[in-house]
C-alpha cells in the first residue's frame, strides 16, 4: 500500500531523513518509533505530500506522491502533530467543511459521514461548541475525526493520543484498532506500551535511518541475550539454591532474602536454548521445596528501543541554522532584498546566481534616495517627485 524508496530530506548539510526504505502492507497498523529529532514527523510529512523530499520515491497504492499528488493524497487521511483546526468554527461546521474539500458526496451523505466520525471519536456532545473553547483532548479528537473522514485507505497519525486523559486514550486506541479492519494505518507515539499493544508491526528510525522493522514480539525476542526465569519458591534457601544449581543449563542463581511466610524470590540465568522448566520443577520437588510461581523474563519494547538507538550516533543539528543572517543595508539600497542577505545565509546555494543584481543607477530605491537628496538641497520636494 505504501512504498518508500531511498528517501532523503536535507536541510543544508544536515540529513533529517537519510536513505530511508520500507514498505507498509495493506490492513496493518504500523508503529513508527524514534527519539526526538529522528525524522519521524519529517517522514510523515513527505509521505502525505506536505513536504518535498530532496530525493527518493513515495508511492501510495501505486501513485507517486510527487508526480500524481491529487490521486495519491485522495487516498490519505492525516493527523499531524498539531491538528489543523479552525478555532472559530464548531466541530460540526469544521468537519462539514473538510467533507466538502474531500468531495464526500452530497449534503445528506456529508451529514451522515460527519455524524459517523463524530460518534467514533466521541465528540457528538461538543459538536456545536467553538473549537477554540474545547480542551486539548477534544481538539485532538476533532483532528482525528477529520483524518478518518471520507474513509481514506491510508491513515497516518502523528501522536494521536497526546493530551488525552487515560479513559480517552483507551477509547482512541479502540478506534485506531478498528481502523485496521478496512484501512492501512501508520501510527507514531512516544508511549512504547501503547505502540506494542496497538501495532502489528513496528518501524524504528534513528538519525534519519531505519534501524529495525518487525513485529513487537519478534523485536522483543531478538534482544533477549539469554533466557532468564523468575520464580517464587517455598523452602530452605540453601536447599533451593542447591537444587537449582544442580540443573544442567542453569548458569547462575540469585536469591532474595527469605520472607516471613517462608518463600524466597529467585532469579535463574540459563544458557541460550536450554529447556530447563521441567528439570527445575523436578529438582526443587526432590529437595523438599515447593515451586509457587515461575515465569520467563523477556526484553520489553523499551529495552529494544533503547538498545537500537544507542547503536546509532546522535543526529547532528545543522550548524547556524537558527542564527539570524547578517543584514547588509548598502546591498539593499544598491540592489535587491535577496542580495542584502545573500553572502550570509546558512542555506544559500554554492552555485553562482543566474542573473546579476540591478545596477545601482537603475534601482528604484536609489532613485527615491536621490530625489530626497535633491529636495533637501533645493527645497521641499513635491509629492509627485516622490
Amino acid at each position: 500500500m505504501i512504498e518508500v524508496r531511498n528517501l532523503v530530506k536535507k536541510y543544508g548539510d544536515h540529513a533529517a531523513v537519510d536513505d530511508l526504505t520500507f514498505t507498509v502492507e495493506q490492513g496493518q497498523i504500523y508503529g513508527f518509533l524514534g527519539p526526538n529529532g529522528a525524522g519521524k514527523s519529517t517522514t510523515m510529512n513527505i509521505i502525505t505530500g506536505c513536504l518535498a523530499a530532496t530525493s527518493g520515491e513515495v508511492r501510495i497504492d501505486g501513485h507517486d506522491i510527487f508526480k500524481e499528488p491529487r490521486a495519491a493524497k485522495a487516498l490519505i487521511g492525516y493527523l499531524p502533530e498539531q491538528p489543523p483546526l479552525y478555532p472559530d468554527m464548531t466541530p460540526r461546521e469544521y468537519l462539514d467543511f473538510v467533507a466538502q474539500v474531500k468531495g464526500v458526496g452530497k449534503k445528506q451523505q456529508r451529514a451522515e459521514a460527519v455524524l459517523s466520525v463524530m460518534e467514533k471519536t466521541g465528540i457528538v456532545d461538543v459538536q456545536d461548541r467553538l473549537i477554540k473553547n474545547l480542551s486539548k483532548g477534544y481538539k485532538q479528537r476533532v483532528g482525528l475525526a477529520q483524518a478518518i473522514l471520507g474513509d481514506p485507505q491510508v491513515i497516518i497519525l502523528d501522536e494521536p493520543t497526546v493530551g488525552l486523559d487515560p479513559a480517552q486514550i483507551v477509547e482512541i486506541r479502540g478506534v485506531i484498532k478498528s481502523l485496521a479492519e478496512d484501512h492501512t494505518v501508520i501510527f507514531s507515539s512516544h508511549i512504547l506500551s501503547e505502540v506494542s499493544e496497538i501495532c502489528s508491526r513496528i518501524l524504528i528510525i534513528s538519525g534519519g535511518k531505519l534501524v529495525a522493522e518487525d513485529t513487537p514480539e519478534a523485536l522483543e525476542s531478538r534482544f533477549v541475550s539469554a533466557p532468564v526465569l523468575y520464580a517464587t519458591v517455598k523452602g530452605d534457601p540453601d536447599s533451593i539454591e542447591s537444587a537449582l544449581r544442580s540443573v544442567e543449563g542453569v548458569t547462575d542463581v540469585e536469591l532474595s532474602a527469605a520472607k516471613e511466610d517462608g518463600t524466597t524470590d529467585v532469579t535463574v540465568q540459563c544458557a541460550s536454548g536450554a529447556e530447563v522448566l521441567e528439570a527445575i520443577s523436578l529438582a526443587l520437588l526432590q529437595n523438599g521445596c515447593l515451586l509457587l510461581r515461575m515465569e520467563e523474563g523477556r526484553a520489553s519494547l523499551e529495552d529494544v528501543f533503547m538498545e537500537l538507538i544507542a547503536q546509532e550516533p546522535a543526529p547532528q543539528a545543522p550548524q547556524d541554522t537558527d542564527a539570524t543572517p547578517e543584514f547588509d543595508a548598502d546591498a539593499l539600497l544598491n540592489g535587491t532584498v535577496e542580495s542584502a542577505y545573500a553572502q550570509h545565509s546558512p542555506f544559500d546555494s554554492p552555485t553562482e546566481p543566474d542573473e546579476e543584481a540591478p545596477a545601482a543607477e537603475d534601482s528604484p530605491v536609489n532613485d527615491t534616495t536621490e530625489t530626497i537628496d535633491d529636495a533637501q538641497e533645493g527645497g521641499e520636494a513635491d509629492d509627485s517627485d516622490l
